[in-house]
Order: C-alpha cells, then sequence, then structure tokens
C-alpha cells in the first residue's frame, strides 16, 4: 500500500456535531445574488443580506460564485440543510475562519507538501504500481517546471524529508487572498496532496481527474475485492466538497 493516508474524512466547513443537530426550518422565499459594492457581490433572502456564522457580510468578489451560493439556498427545502451547501460552507470558514488565520492556513497546505501523498509509492500489487507511475510521475513532472520545486519519493510508509526549496516553492506559490487558500486548503485535506490541490488551481488537472489521482489506490482494492458500498458513499460526500472548493478557485479566476 502507499504511505500514510492523511485525507480528511471530515466534510470541509461543517461544523462539529452538526449531523445531529435539528435543522432550522426555511424561512424565505427568494434566495439571490446581489451586487454590494465595486467587486463584491453579496446573498439576499428576501432582499436581506445573508451573514456568516461568525456574523460578517456573507460577499464574495466574483458573480458567478455569487450566483452559485444563491442557487445553493434556492435549492433549500423545507429545512436549511448545510450539507448540502458545500460552497457556502466553504466561503462561511474563507470569511471566518481563514481570514485572521492566513499563515496558519497556508502553512497548514506546506506541512501536506512536506508528506504529500505523490511521494508515498506502494510496494505492490502492480497494478497500483503502474497507475502511480502513470498518474503521479507526470504531475511531479509538472511540479518540478511550474515552480522549480523536485520532491523525493519514498516506498511504503517511511518518511522522507523534502528539500526545503521545494516547500519554499509551495509556500511562494500560495496566494494570499483567504477564499482561493480556504479552498486549497480543503482540497488539499480532502486529497492528501497540495501538490494536486495547486494542480487543480493552476488548471493542469479537473476535478473529477485529481480526484481519481488522489484515490487510485481505493481503485485498485475495488478492483481486486469489489466495491464497499458505504465507504463508496464516504468518498462521494467528500468529493463534493472537492468539487465545490475547485468551483470556487475556477469562479474567483
Amino acid at each position: 500500500m502507499s504511505g500514510p493516508d492523511r485525507r480528511s474524512e471530515t466534510a470541509g466547513g461543517l461544523p462539529p456535531g452538526l449531523a445531529g443537530r435539528q435543522l432550522p426550518k426555511r424561512f424565505y422565499a427568494r434566495a439571490e445574488a446581489a451586487q454590494a459594492g465595486e467587486g463584491q457581490f453579496r446573498i439576499e433572502l428576501d432582499g436581506r443580506p445573508v451573514r456568516t456564522p461568525g456574523k460578517a457580510l456573507l460577499a464574495v468578489p466574483s458573480a458567478l460564485l455569487a450566483d452559485r451560493i444563491a442557487a445553493e439556498w434556492a435549492a433549500q427545502g423545507e429545512v436549511i440543510d448545510p450539507v448540502i451547501m458545500p460552497v457556502t460552507r466553504l466561503v462561511n470558514s474563507a470569511i471566518d475562519g481563514v481570514t485572521t488565520r492566513r499563515a496558519e492556513v497556508a502553512g497548514e497546505i506546506v506541512r501536506y507538501a512536506g508528506s504529500d501523498l505523490l511521494c508515498y509509492r506502494a510496494d505492490a500489487p502492480e497494478r497500483l504500481l503502474a497507475l502511480q507511475r502513470e498518474l503521479w510521475d507526470p504531475l511531479l513532472d509538472w511540479v518540478r517546471t511550474e515552480f522549480g520545486a523536485v520532491f523525493f519519493l519514498s516506498e511504503g510508509i517511511v518518511h522522507v524529508a523534502q528539500p526545503p526549496r521545494a516547500l519554499d516553492a509551495v509556500a511562494g506559490a500560495l496566494p494570499e487572498d483567504p477564499l482561493r487558500l480556504a479552498a486549497l486548503n480543503l482540497m488539499t485535506t480532502l486529497s492528501g496532496s497540495a501538490l494536486i490541490a495547486l494542480a487543480v488551481w493552476k488548471e493542469r488537472l479537473t476535478a473529477e481527474e485529481a480526484w481519481r489521482i488522489a484515490h487510485i489506490d481505493e481503485e485498485t482494492q475495488e478492483q481486486l475485492w469489489g466495491v464497499d458500498a458505504e465507504a463508496a458513499e464516504r468518498r462521494a460526500l467528500r468529493f463534493r466538497d472537492f468539487a465545490a472548493a475547485a468551483f470556487a478557485l475556477a469562479a474567483l479566476g
């Protein structure tokens, strides 16, 4: 098998204990995006602006992103279920959590790069080794060309220290704005790879391609032993959050 699995099992931005909480009833008829100053767009429910859990104005610098958030609010039924509002949760997390913790969040992404999924290779079976060479090696070549960062490989779970220069290159490539940083952090934790997250941001990979590349271990196991329905369902839920983050990055340009 591959090296240490650092992929998050938690849906991005979902507050702890939310699954057991009674959901609030829908209290509005109309949800839509509206201009909120130059280059900013807010979400309104029946004409009233939405605020984050931290009471900040829910506003983004992209009409496309604002329309997507408004669509999530409009799609709610009798109750408001944050689980099916991944873009809203991501933006809430960025505004309330990342704005004042940018250095910490960027540091977490760099730490993931220090033990990146792509650098830990399996010792068996051969079909997994072949997939790692086919799908992971070209990404590492791209990272070397795009960022001038060379990463070392390891087999199994044996930790390999990455060159400080490579980690500095990743740190230097990260954005400063909280929305992009939150999206990259979420994709990194869900995939176990900062390099995969960067590849999506830079349009080297689609969200679907990136998700498959991050889960070839599971793909191989399913080919050998069959599909675990519960595991597949959990993976699909995590992909919804991953795809939401990829959409946010694309919408921000």
